[in-house]
């Protein structure tokens, strides 16, 4: 099982970027997606998520300005960000739980990381 992440880069404040993310692999069914990220030296942050019935989670950071979905059927999960701010800048990973099975648990797997810069 693999996640791909795309879609990271250089903008200007206020900018939009949209991010992709697909899930490949022997899959079983995928739970809850979700993006986190990272700043250089802090910890690795949830920023949204969605479950398989698409209901959305946000942090209050990003809230009315991100927006996350997903394509069951594709594999995909997206974040398009809009207004963007400098405080935004890090790397973005994208995250599901997944069950390789019928009858395995769904455990966590992670993409490489997205690098996002907001420049102000």
């Amino acid at each position: 099982v693999q996640l791909q992440a795309s879609g990271g880069g250089l903008v200007q404040a206020g900018g939009s970027l949209r991010l992709s993310c697909a899930a490949s692999g022997s899959i079983f069914s995928i739970n809850d997606m979700g993006w986190y990220r990272q700043a250089p030296g802090k910890q690795r942050d949830l920023v949204a998520s969605i479950t398989s019935g698409g209901r959305s989670n946000y942090v209050d950071a990003v809230k009315g300005r991100f927006t996350i979905s997903r394509d069951n059927a594709k594999r995909m999960v997206y974040l398009q960000m809009n207004s963007l701010k400098p405080e935004d800048t890090a790397v973005y990973y994208c995250n599901a739980d997944i069950r390789v099975g019928s009858l395995l648990g769904a455990r966590a797997y992670w993409g490489q990381g997205t690098q996002v810069t907001v420049s102000s």
